[in-house]
Protein backbone atom coordinates (compact mmCIF):
# COMPACT_ATOMS: atom_id res chain seq x y z
CA UNK A 1 0.00 0.00 0.00
CA UNK A 2 2.81 2.42 0.87
CA UNK A 3 4.49 1.71 -2.48
CA UNK A 4 1.27 2.55 -4.30
CA UNK A 5 1.14 5.89 -2.46
CA UNK A 6 4.79 6.55 -3.28
CA UNK A 7 4.33 5.98 -7.02
CA UNK A 8 1.10 7.97 -7.07
CA UNK A 9 2.96 10.83 -5.39
CA UNK A 10 5.67 10.69 -8.04
CA UNK A 11 3.02 10.85 -10.76
CA UNK A 12 1.24 13.68 -8.97
CA UNK A 13 -2.12 11.94 -8.48
CA UNK A 14 -4.06 10.75 -5.47
CA UNK A 15 -4.32 6.95 -5.03
CA UNK A 16 -8.11 7.13 -5.39
CA UNK A 17 -7.75 9.04 -8.66
CA UNK A 18 -5.19 6.55 -9.95
CA UNK A 19 -7.50 3.65 -9.14
CA UNK A 20 -10.42 5.24 -10.96
CA UNK A 21 -8.47 6.38 -14.01
CA UNK A 22 -6.59 3.09 -14.37
CA UNK A 23 -9.85 1.14 -14.27
CA UNK A 24 -9.07 -1.00 -11.21
CA UNK A 25 -12.02 0.50 -9.33
CA UNK A 26 -12.45 2.73 -6.30
CA UNK A 27 -12.47 -0.22 -3.88
CA UNK A 28 -8.95 -1.35 -4.84
CA UNK A 29 -7.23 0.48 -1.96
CA UNK A 30 -9.82 -0.42 0.67
CA UNK A 31 -9.67 -4.07 -0.40
CA UNK A 32 -5.90 -4.10 0.14
CA UNK A 33 -6.31 -2.41 3.53
CA UNK A 34 -8.72 -5.20 4.51
CA UNK A 35 -6.05 -7.75 3.68
CA UNK A 36 -7.46 -8.93 0.36
CA UNK A 37 -4.99 -9.89 -2.35
CA UNK A 38 -5.71 -7.97 -5.57
CA UNK A 39 -5.97 -9.82 -8.85
CA UNK A 40 -2.91 -9.93 -11.10
CA UNK A 41 -4.82 -8.16 -13.85
CA UNK A 42 -5.75 -5.23 -11.62
CA UNK A 43 -2.19 -4.87 -10.32
CA UNK A 44 -1.00 -4.83 -13.93
CA UNK A 45 -3.56 -2.17 -14.88
CA UNK A 46 -2.50 0.10 -12.04
CA UNK A 47 1.20 -0.51 -12.73
CA UNK A 48 0.71 0.38 -16.40
CA UNK A 49 -1.10 3.58 -15.43
CA UNK A 50 1.71 4.60 -13.06
CA UNK A 51 4.43 3.65 -15.53
CA UNK A 52 6.10 0.98 -13.38
CA UNK A 53 6.19 -2.80 -13.46
CA UNK A 54 4.18 -4.92 -11.06
CA UNK A 55 7.23 -5.93 -9.02
CA UNK A 56 8.09 -2.29 -8.40
CA UNK A 57 4.51 -1.53 -7.44
CA UNK A 58 4.47 -4.39 -4.95
CA UNK A 59 7.91 -3.57 -3.60
CA UNK A 60 9.65 -6.58 -5.04
CA UNK A 61 12.20 -4.77 -7.20
CA UNK A 62 14.12 -1.54 -7.64
CA UNK A 63 16.29 -2.42 -4.66
CA UNK A 64 13.35 -2.90 -2.31
CA UNK A 65 13.97 -5.88 -0.06
CA UNK A 66 11.37 -8.63 0.37
CA UNK A 67 9.00 -7.74 3.20
CA UNK A 68 9.84 -4.05 2.95
CA UNK A 69 8.19 -0.94 1.57
CA UNK A 70 9.73 2.36 0.51
CA UNK A 71 8.83 5.69 2.09
CA UNK A 72 9.76 9.15 0.91
CA UNK A 73 12.36 11.27 2.71
CA UNK A 74 11.28 14.90 2.67
CA UNK A 75 13.38 18.00 2.87
CA UNK A 76 10.62 20.36 3.97
CA UNK A 77 7.03 19.98 5.09
CA UNK A 78 5.17 23.27 4.60
CA UNK A 79 2.12 23.93 6.73
CA UNK A 80 -1.24 23.25 5.14
CA UNK A 81 0.04 20.68 2.64
CA UNK A 82 -0.72 17.00 3.26
CA UNK A 83 2.46 14.97 3.62
CA UNK A 84 1.43 12.77 0.70
CA UNK A 85 1.36 15.87 -1.51
CA UNK A 86 4.76 17.30 -0.57
CA UNK A 87 6.95 17.37 -3.68
CA UNK A 88 10.28 18.01 -1.95
CA UNK A 89 11.28 14.32 -1.98
CA UNK A 90 15.04 13.99 -1.37
CA UNK A 91 15.41 10.25 -1.09
CA UNK A 92 13.70 6.96 -0.29
CA UNK A 93 14.14 4.66 2.69
CA UNK A 94 12.93 1.13 3.33
CA UNK A 95 10.89 0.15 6.36
CA UNK A 96 9.50 -3.27 7.29
CA UNK A 97 6.12 -3.86 5.65
CA UNK A 98 4.84 -5.08 9.03
CA UNK A 99 5.07 -1.50 10.33
CA UNK A 100 2.31 -0.40 7.97
CA UNK A 101 -0.38 -2.74 9.29
CA UNK A 102 -3.48 -1.10 10.70
CA UNK A 103 -3.23 1.84 8.28
CA UNK A 104 -0.12 3.16 10.00
CA UNK A 105 1.83 5.51 7.73
CA UNK A 106 5.43 6.66 7.85
CA UNK A 107 7.63 9.27 6.24
CA UNK A 108 11.26 10.31 6.43
CA UNK A 109 12.58 13.78 7.23
CA UNK A 110 16.07 15.11 6.58
CA UNK A 111 17.44 16.87 9.66
CA UNK A 112 18.43 20.51 9.18
CA UNK A 113 20.40 22.64 11.63
CA UNK A 114 21.94 21.71 14.97
CA UNK A 115 19.17 22.41 17.48
CA UNK A 116 18.92 18.67 18.26
CA UNK A 117 22.69 18.05 18.38
CA UNK A 118 24.19 15.68 19.45
CA UNK A 119 21.15 13.35 19.29
CA UNK A 120 20.63 14.16 15.62
CA UNK A 121 23.17 15.59 13.21
CA UNK A 122 22.47 17.78 10.19
CA UNK A 123 21.91 15.46 7.24
CA UNK A 124 20.56 12.59 9.36
CA UNK A 125 17.34 10.93 8.25
CA UNK A 126 14.66 10.28 10.84
CA UNK A 127 11.78 7.91 10.24
CA UNK A 128 8.50 9.16 11.68
CA UNK A 129 5.13 7.56 12.23
CA UNK A 130 2.50 9.93 10.92
CA UNK A 131 0.23 11.00 13.83
CA UNK A 132 -1.08 14.15 15.47
CA UNK A 133 -0.56 13.14 19.11
CA UNK A 134 2.44 11.99 21.13
CA UNK A 135 3.62 11.03 24.60
CA UNK A 136 5.54 13.55 26.67
CA UNK A 137 9.22 13.26 25.87
CA UNK A 138 8.76 12.02 22.30
CA UNK A 139 10.84 13.54 19.53
CA UNK A 140 8.39 14.85 16.93
CA UNK A 141 8.06 16.77 13.70
CA UNK A 142 5.97 19.82 14.59
CA UNK A 143 4.48 22.60 12.48
CA UNK A 144 4.40 25.98 14.20
CA UNK A 145 2.74 29.13 12.86
CA UNK A 146 2.76 28.12 9.23
CA UNK A 147 6.48 27.29 9.08
CA UNK A 148 8.24 24.17 7.85
CA UNK A 149 8.26 21.21 10.20
CA UNK A 150 10.73 21.51 13.07
CA UNK A 151 12.18 18.50 14.89
CA UNK A 152 11.99 18.89 18.66
CA UNK A 153 11.33 16.95 21.86
CA UNK A 154 7.73 17.57 22.92
CA UNK A 155 7.02 17.98 26.62
CA UNK A 156 3.31 17.90 27.47
CA UNK A 157 2.29 20.17 30.34
CA UNK A 158 -0.44 19.62 32.88
CA UNK A 159 -2.40 22.65 31.63
CA UNK A 160 -2.67 21.01 28.15
CA UNK A 161 0.05 23.31 26.86
CA UNK A 162 3.34 21.99 25.55
CA UNK A 163 7.01 22.80 25.32
CA UNK A 164 9.24 22.23 22.30
CA UNK A 165 12.62 21.41 23.73
CA UNK A 166 15.84 21.34 21.69
CA UNK A 167 18.65 19.03 22.82
CA UNK A 168 21.31 21.62 22.07
CA UNK A 169 21.43 23.93 25.10
CA UNK A 170 22.48 26.82 22.86
CA UNK A 171 18.82 27.03 21.82
CA UNK A 172 16.07 27.94 24.30
CA UNK A 173 12.92 25.82 24.65
CA UNK A 174 9.65 27.34 23.50
CA UNK A 175 6.41 26.96 25.43
CA UNK A 176 2.88 27.25 24.07
CA UNK A 177 -0.36 27.67 25.95
CA UNK A 178 -3.51 25.76 24.95
CA UNK A 179 -4.80 28.96 23.32
CA UNK A 180 -1.58 29.40 21.32
CA UNK A 181 -1.67 25.75 20.23
CA UNK A 182 -5.09 26.44 18.72
CA UNK A 183 -4.47 29.92 17.31
CA UNK A 184 -1.00 29.61 15.76
CA UNK A 185 -1.52 26.59 15.40
CA UNK A 186 1.04 24.14 16.80
CA UNK A 187 0.58 20.77 15.10
CA UNK A 188 2.34 17.47 15.76
CA UNK A 189 2.60 15.65 12.44
CA UNK A 190 4.83 12.69 13.27
CA UNK A 191 6.74 10.87 16.02
CA UNK A 192 10.32 9.72 15.49
CA UNK A 193 10.64 5.93 15.54
CA UNK A 194 14.10 5.49 14.06
CA UNK A 195 17.28 7.40 13.23
CA UNK A 196 19.29 6.55 10.11
CA UNK A 197 22.75 8.00 9.74
CA UNK A 198 25.00 7.47 6.75
CA UNK A 199 28.69 7.11 7.42
CA UNK A 200 30.55 9.54 5.17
Amino acid sequence: MQNIKNYCQLKGVKPTTACKESGVGASFISDINRGQTPSVSKVQMLADYLGVNTSELLGEASGTSPGAVRISVLGTIPAGIPIDAVEDVLDWEEIPASWTTGDREYFGLRVKGDSMYPRYLEGDTVILRKQDTCDSGDDCAVLVNGNDATLKQVILRGDRGLELRPVNTAYPPKSYSPAEIESLPVQIIGVVVELRRKIK
